[in-house]
């Protein structure tokens, strides 16, 4: 039986993340049920690095992750995580006071920002409607995400600081016996470990009762994404990425086409999402309202759980119930922007050491996301 200081169960984004920051200084190994890292939603995601998306927790935890998104390690990754794009994000005149609410966090976060008119919304984007758009908040330091990179390279990270990582490592009991938990494989193999993270995103609730912990009642929300062709004859290239206030729609260049969303948020159970033809159908009727981009057919589309807390903040820290169980979900759609500081912050917790000093000077504390809210 090998024994190690953790098992973090999950090798997406956050279990990967955890296990770079973990393991220069502890013993983990890595259990991943599925065939490939990062499978239902990690490897789904296209994501942007942009600060201002998202609950003021994930806020905190995106821009404490900047330093190192921008600059990583040279045997990181070989090449840039972050790439220019910029994000415009749209507003009709009722619209006007989400984006107005959105310059203010800006500024308090210290993010750059600029509230523009429309003449400059549909020069940035000119398939924009005159008729809809009025006005727009700039940002002009958010960047595309090289997803694949940036999870790998964590999961590098963590092998060459001695981790075992495995795939095909479904666990299916969990029990605490004598100050330690036993991890059971689907193998029949056992571990034993001083503590278990549980990074399992969407199926966060299961593996908690199958350790016998109370769950938190976490809600996986399915969110699809299409990719169409350019409009005929439109130089998209300098696009930013577009994100309709009320987050009704979203779309950017990707590689000389779109990639679009509904940004919809459909509850569902664990399960490989796919996506729905009315889902897309719906969308790309709300973004023809704000944008001339005729779409003649949809090359490819595919949809994966975004995972939240009953109150859509993260979930990093011990479970006060259950010795030796960290939680580590919650990440929605911001699990790939802020995972920096959130492996950082999972790892201080469960090696008992002080929370970030970056993330409490951004005003994010320990206590605001730990799972101890929700015990009551």
């Amino acid at each position: 039986m090998s024994v190690v200081d953790f098992v973090i169960i999950g090798s997406g984004i956050a279990g990967a993340s955890a296990a770079a920051a973990l393991a220069p200084r502890a013993s983990l190994a890595v259990l991943e049920r599925e065939s490939a890292h990062g499978y239902h939603t990690t490897g789904r995601s296209a994501a942007l690095f942009s600060p201002l998306y998202g609950p003021a927790p994930f806020r905190a935890l995106s821009v404490a992750s900047r330093d190192f998104l921008t600059a990583p390690p040279a045997d990181f990754a070989g090449h840039a995580i972050l790439t220019p794009r910029g994000v415009l994000n749209i507003a009709t005149q009722t619209q006007r006071p989400r984006i107005e609410a959105l310059a203010a966090a800006a500024a308090r976060l210290g993010v750059a920002h600029a509230l523009v008119d429309q003449a400059a919304c549909l020069e940035m984007c000119p398939a924009l409607r005159a008729d809809h758009v009025v006005a727009g908040l700039w940002e002009p330091g958010a960047m595309d995400i090289d997803v694949e990179g940036l999870h790998q390279g964590y999961l590098r990270q963590a092998r060459r600081a001695g981790a075992d990582i495995r795939l095909d490592a479904e666990v299916t009991a969990l029990a605490r016996e004598a100050g330690a938990w036993r991890v059971t494989l689907a193998s029949g193999e056992t571990l034993q470990a001083g503590a278990v993270i549980n990074a399992s995103g969407a199926w966060g609730d299961v593996t908690a009762e199958l350790a016998g912990v109370a769950p938190l009642g976490l809600t996986p929300l399915k969110r699809t994404a299409f990719i169409i062709e350019a409009p005929e004859g439109a130089d998209i290239g300098a696009w930013p990425a577009i994100i309709d206030a009320d987050e009704g729609f979203d779309f950017k260049p990707e590689a000389g086409r779109l990639l679009v969303s509904p940004a919809d948020e459909t509850p569902s159970v664990p399960h490989d999402a796919w996506p729905e033809d009315l889902v897309i159908a719906e969308c790309v009727e709300r973004m023809n309202l704000a944008a001339d981009i005729p779409v003649q057919r949809i090359l490819r589309s595919w949809a994966g759980l975004r995972t939240f807390a009953p109150d859509r903040h993260p979930v990093i820290g011990y479970d006060r119930d259950a010795p030796g169980f960290l939680w580590l979900v919650g990440q929605g759609g911001y699990g790939v922007q802020s995972s920096e500081a959130s492996g950082r912050a999972a790892a201080a917790l469960a090696l008992g050491e002080a929370f970030p000093a970056d993330l409490l000077a951004l005003g994010l504390t320990a206590e605001e996301i730990s799972p101890a809210r929700f015990r009551v």
